[in-house]
């Protein structure tokens, strides 16, 4: 490979970050870096799951002199409680970002300004509900799809309907275990009531509830987040896009989005293409405007439009601290509360739109359905008036940056592995292809690489650390979220990081033309890799849980990923995490997560902090169910 093709390592990276670290000092600002610090260390009860305030007669703390609680809750009961809990809040937040998404679909109309332009998934939807088509306004049928759907909520009978789309052999088990989840906001609403002082102190029936909430968050809200957006903004089709602080420019109105909801960033990247906001850029001499993202939001905006993204979780900061974020525009989800006070340091405008997000000393514009196009123009109009109070001075914007290739949905790996077996008719339209590599060794399996950045370790270098010994051993990734902008970082999510993996994988990836590594987008998208563990063992003819396709969350921090790791083991799917949670004050708990949920549903959690360990464990069970399969 060129010396401009080369992977960018995570020593790189620090040395970006520690320099941008060192101007926050000199503006008398603050990162998560001195926060952590500050921080240590953890409190012993909390990192055990074993402090409970669920009431006013605490709070109790369990310890060998303090084994119950006052009300008599020993240790498992609060862990499991605790851990319940945050599936329950994990659920409730990528279930309410798909609420919200479903009342824009409900407000969709042919003049605008949201529009449905994925007409045919809509159909496909309609006809999968039962709804009537034929002959019918396409936002008549929006209007439909959005109230069946807002149903999934809170129906008062019956059972959610997404699960069904899971094999047959998944859905047998969740009957047969009783954890086929009714509604999501009865399963988050169960899950808060049976852990109210005075209910539920058995843990194993506490982790039983926990699967069936995350299963309502998995096969329900992401589920149907990913397919409305996909509906109201277009399917995800490949494109290339750049990753890294690099991509912010000395030249233009820099204008970033962070979080989660694509519905306001869809409306700022609109704004910055209207010929009235480009010609009021240019009357004020300014080369044009440049829009990036953050997070979650940064992946949404990348695969539809191939915006360019900054950065994940923890570079949240470095992007104020490079001095040229004219605005930084955000919605939900892992956006941290000290950001208009590091915007303060510099002449960066800080807005929030969410009344879920609402941070003080923002700027704060409320958008909704109706309004999210005039506001959008509005703030895109002040981020260009605010250009000219740059201080030049505090302007130093890191040189690195990577090509990506991005967007990944189920359906265009499906027209990729049509295109190398379109004359074959009984594999159009399957996974087959993929299955017989498999089969044949030539891919040993597949991995799907989710999460966040910690702080308790060292941030980016165990997704990095994993993905490349993954590489060498010919086992495909697919990322999402902030795993996803790692890769994009360092160069690994380009189809010349071919060259760092093994032969196999090396010509699946000349075959198909793909990366090694692909971008299903963001973290509510996980959702897309159950549809595509769920469509292989279909065409396999086997169960879920015995596919070499394992989940890893190297970095995990969030509530959501408690849910999102519960979900993928409830599919059947092992999960390999690189973070403790929160309950290894009760052996009790840590046996259940790790080994007595492969009795209920097949699959557990592996646990192991080195990353260099981590990567061998799940080598070594990716093989050992190859062995079971007798491949």
């Amino acid at each position: 490979m060129d010396e401009n093709k080369r992977i960018t390592t995570v020593e790189e990276m620090e040395e970006d970050s520690r320099k941008l670290h060192d101007r926050a000092c000199e503006v008398c600002g603050e990162t998560w870096v001195e926060r952590a610090e500050s921080q240590k260390n953890h409190c012993k009860f909390g990192e055990g799951g074993i402090c409970c305030r669920n009431c006013s007669m605490g709070p109790c703390r369990i310890s060998p002199k303090a084994p119950r609680g006052i009300c008599g809750a020993d240790a498992h009961a609060i862990a499991a409680r605790n851990y319940l809990r945050a599936i329950s809040a994990g659920t409730a937040s990528h279930s309410d970002h798909a609420r919200e998404i479903l009342h824009v679909l409900h407000h969709t109309k042919a003049e605008g300004p949201y529009i449905v332009r994925d007409e045919q998934k809509l159909i496909n939807l309609a006809h999968e509900w039962q709804i009537a088509t034929e002959g019918r306004d396409i936002y008549d049928i929006a209007r439909e799809v959005a109230e069946v759907g807002l149903m999934e909520f809170g129906r008062p009978f019956g059972e959610m309907r997404f699960p069904g789309r899971a094999p047959q052999e998944r859905q047998e088990l969740w009957r047969k275990e009783q954890i086929w989840p009714r509604a999501i906001d009865r399963e988050i609403a169960t899950a808060m009531h049976m852990t109210h002082m005075g209910n539920s102190a058995d843990p194993e029936a506490l982790i039983r509830q926990g699967l069936r909430t995350s299963i309502s968050n998995g096969w329900g809200g992401s589920m149907l987040g990913t397919e409305i957006t996909d509906i109201l903004f277009g399917t995800p089709t490949v494109r290339e896009t750049e990753g890294n602080l690099g991509v912010l420019e000395h030249d233009q109105v820099n204008i970033v989005v962070h979080g989660h909801d694509p519905v306001f960033s869809e409306a700022i990247v609109a704004a910055t293409e209207l010929k009235e906001t480009l010609d009021y850029c240019k009357a004020k001499g300014i080369k044009g405007i440049n829009v990036v993202g953050l997070c979650c939001t940064a992946n949404e905006v990348a695969m539809r439009h191939g915006v360019r993204m900054a950065g994940n979780f923890l570079q949240q900061e470095n992007a104020i601290l490079t001095g040229a974020c004219d605005m930084m525009c955000v919605d939900i989800q892992c956006i941290f509360p000290s950001l208009p006070q590091l915007a303060q340091c510099f002449h960066t405008k800080f807005v929030t739109s969410s009344p879920i997000a609402r941070i003080p000393g923002a700027d704060h514009y409320e958008v909704t359905p109706e309004n999210a196009f005039d506001t959008a123009k509005d703030l895109v109009k002040l981020a260009i008036d605010n250009y000219s109070n740059r201080d030049e001075s505090k302007v130093w914007i890191p040189e690195r940056k990577q090509k990506a290739i991005v967007g990944y949905p189920t359906e265009q790996i499906i027209k990729h592995l049509d295109n190398i077996t379109n004359s074959h008719v009984d594999t159009v339209g399957s996974y087959r292809p993929a299955i017989d590599a498999i089969k044949a060794g030539v891919l040993r399996g597949a991995v799907a690489i989710v999460g966040c950045n910690n702080p308790r370790i060292r941030p980016d270098f165990s997704h990095y650390e994993i993905i490349t010994e993954l590489f060498r051993n010919d086992i495909l990734v697919v990322a999402t979220g902030c795993a996803a902008q790692l890769a994009t970082k360092a160069g690994l999510m380009n189809k010349e990081a071919k060259e760092f993996c093994g032969a196999g994988l090396k010509r699946v990836c000349e075959l198909m033309d793909i990366p090694p590594i692909l971008h299903m987008g963001a973290c509510v998208d996980i959702s897309r890799m159950m549809r595509l563990a769920a469509g292989i063992a279909e065409d396999w003819g086997v169960d879920m849980t015995q596919i070499p396709v394992v989940g890893c969350a190297p970095e995990w921090m969030s509530e959501k990923a408690v849910s999102i790791a519960n979900y993928v083991v409830s599919s059947g799917l092992d999960v390999y995490l690189g973070i403790e949670p929160q309950v290894n004050g009760s052996d009790q708990m840590m046996n259940l997560i790790t080994e007595g949920t492969r009795d209920i549903v097949g699959a557990g959690f592996i646990i192991n902090t080195d990353p260099k360990v981590l990567v061998k464990n799940i080598i070594d069970g990716i093989e050992a169910k190859r062995a079971a399969l007798g491949i």
